[in-house]
């Protein structure tokens, strides 16, 4: 049964997205705007989830993976998370975080390109 977004996740992604981490900071200063007539969004909310980017033409879900992915239980729980989203039909992308910050254009041209194939 799927799980319906909720208002709690709603506002949990609208405080989410004024506290970017500095990544996706990075990478969302190159992605807002539509750049080549794509739209993405930041900090959107699916089910009980919150993607770290989406663009909506590709249903492609964009998650920067920061050091914090690797500890305690979070691998399981991403592993739920992008089992869901598969199971609803989302492509997934995982990005490093470290690879943000060393070149966010790169990476964004990359994301460009991915969506693209998929539209």
């Amino acid at each position: 049964m799927a799980r319906a977004t909720t208002p709690r996740t709603v506002a949990k992604a609208r405080a989410l997205r004024q506290n970017l981490s500095l990544p996706e900071a990075l990478l969302w200063r190159l992605l807002k705007g539509q750049p080549q007539g794509i739209k993405f969004r930041r900090q959107h909310p699916v089910g009980p989830y919150i993607l770290d980017f989406y663009a909506p033409s590709a249903k492609l879900a964009i998650e920067i993976d920061g050091a914090s992915h690797d500890m305690g239980d979070r691998p399981e729980r991403d592993a739920l998370r992008d089992a869901w989203l598969e199971q609803r039909g989302f492509s997934l992308l995982h990005i490093p975080a470290a690879d943000v910050l060393k070149n966010p254009d790169t990476v964004a041209d990359v994301i460009l390109a991915y969506v693209r194939e998929r539209q």
